[in-house]
């Protein structure tokens, strides 16, 4: 598995996104998040070796995909050449960004 994402043809790009092209090696930091939770300080403090957090999603759920901060897709967890990797099961359009 190489260590750079994949990437498609440009036939496969989505119409409109050539205006995109001179942000194309812009690097983007990238979270997948299995979960969120709320502690208070203490519970924080509290935290250890062996300590179980308890999340807000069910069992099962998929990853949010975010890209700074921002909503772009849910995934599940897959295994490619025995190394983690997400399946992108659904992409989300951010709020005010105006896609059709």
């Amino acid at each position: 598995m190489s260590s750079s994402p994949t990437s498609s043809s440009s036939s496969d790009a989505e119409p409109g996104l050539d205006a995109l092209a001179p942000m194309a090696d812009v690097v983007c930091g990238v979270d997948f998040v299995i979960g969120t939770s709320t502690m208070t300080v203490a519970e924080c403090l509290q935290l250890g070796r062996h300590s179980v957090v308890r999340l807000a999603q069910m069992a099962g759920s998929d990853f949010d995909v975010r890209v700074h901060g921002v909503s772009i897709a849910h995934g599940e967890v897959a295994v490619v050449e025995d190394m983690a990797a997400l399946r992108i099961s659904r992409l989300t359009v951010p709020s005010g960004v105006g896609w059709d």
